[in-house]
């Protein structure tokens, strides 16, 4: 019988947006885990306690879903215009696997207060009061972000009267600005329209042919209609992830899509993408009652989306799907935009399973005709939740 001892890693752990994670400071990682590659990704995935074939994560930090099975890493960075690098990784669940596509928008919030807590920062930056501006390089997709934390006596605030919907408590609130936020991660295409259309038909052999709209704004991300599906766009978690026959259906329209997208050249491909593409369904504003038992009215919408993480419907909204949402919504012809009237919007409030949430963007046509994302914007909100050392045994990595 072994007799491993366990190291202690310095770690916080973090709630960002409607997510939750463990977050390290680059140079506090055992060296042989300071690069990519499979040393990582083990120390990472016996962090969360995966894989896991109960899928409960009991031996870890993991929430047993895909919004709090994350880890992140930043460092100070050597980027000109920024001051950290923040690299985020989707974990697995019962899976043996680290997922390095794609960025969480929701735990960006909480990097840039991360970033903060661990001096990440020259001194000169950070202001005693008001608003801080942290200079993000994401590093999943090569963007900047431009996250803006409220400060009072030189630290982060973190209580304040912002409500996020998804989120029990009121905090304080975080601007997030993404910049040019057409992913240019491995395999996907920089343009916000892949195929160049608002919208095409996704054949997907043995279901059926979709309406779709491929958009690569924050993460990429295959939009469909909830009624070509079958749904109305006003589902709760149990009617999706209760449903094993309509998840497969799911995964399999994903997989299509993610090859239509070229983010992968097969479909068995997608099982270790399982991040990368969202798939979400889209309808027009309607009333329905949200998780908390909260009432949305179809006035308090512009139109009603339902997004699937890492194989089920998430129980509010990433924070990326929200950027690709907005973007979609401004140019004309997409389903998201002909959901929420057919006019092109600048701002969008749409309705997910845990209540509303509001965000823009700024899109513009080149001069061959093609949409560009010049900006998204959304607010988040951040706080600590533990901190100290995470310990993992010896020899696990």
């Amino acid at each position: 019988m072994s007799n491993n001892p366990q190291l202690r890693i310095p770690a916080t752990y973090m709630r960002g947006g409607t997510s939750k994670g463990v977050f390290f400071r680059l140079t506090d990682l055992p060296p042989a885990c300071q690069q990519p590659g499979p040393a990582r990704d083990r120390l990472l995935q016996r962090v969360i306690g995966s894989p896991d074939p109960y899928g409960k994560q009991v031996d870890g930090m993991g929430g047993a879903t895909s919004s709090t099975s994350k880890c992140v890493i930043v460092s100070r960075s050597t980027r000109a215009g920024h001051d950290v690098d923040y690299l985020y990784g989707q974990v697995a669940i019962e899976d043996d696997f680290v997922d390095w596509s794609g960025n969480c928008g929701n735990l960006t919030a909480a990097a840039a207060a991360f970033a903060l807590y661990a001096g990440l920062l020259p001194p000169e930056r950070v202001p005693q009061d008001g608003i801080c501006t942290v200079r993000i390089w994401q590093a999943n997709i090569g963007k900047t972000i431009m996250a803006h934390v409220p400060m009072h006596g030189g630290q982060v605030r973190e209580a304040g009267d912002f409500v996020l919907d998804g989120v029990a408590f009121p905090a304080a609130e975080i601007v997030l600005e993404f910049l040019d936020p057409a992913p240019e991660e491995e395999g996907a295409s920089s343009a916000v329209l892949p195929t160049g259309n608002a919208q095409d038909l996704l054949d997907v052999p043995g279901i059926g042919r979709f309406a779709a709209s491929f958009v690569n704004a924050g993460i990429p991300t295959v939009f469909l209609n909830a009624d070509d599906l079958g749904y109305t766009g006003t589902e709760l978690q149990p009617a999706i992830n209760g449903d094993a026959a309509a998840l497969a259906r799911l995964e399999t329209i994903r997989a299509h899509a993610a090859v239509r997208m070229g983010l992968i050249d097969h479909v068995a491909e997608a099982a270790r993408r399982q991040h990368t593409p969202k798939i979400a369904f889209v309808a027009p504003p309607a009333a329905y009652t949200a998780s908390s038992g909260q009432q949305v009215a179809q006035e308090d919408v512009d139109v009603l989306v339902r997004a699937l993480s890492m194989g089920r419907l998430h129980h509010a909204m990433m924070g990326t799907a929200a950027v690709a949402i907005a973007t979609a919504a401004a140019i004309p012809g997409t389903l998201v935009c002909q959901a929420a009237g057919g006019a092109p919007r600048t701002h969008i409030r749409l309705g997910h399973p845990s209540g509303t949430l509001r965000a823009g963007a700024e899109v513009a046509q080149d001069a061959g005709g093609q949409w560009q994302a010049r900006k998204a914007v959304m607010s988040r909100s951040a706080r600590i939740l533990m901190e100290g050392w995470v310990r993992v045994p010896a020899g696990s990595f």
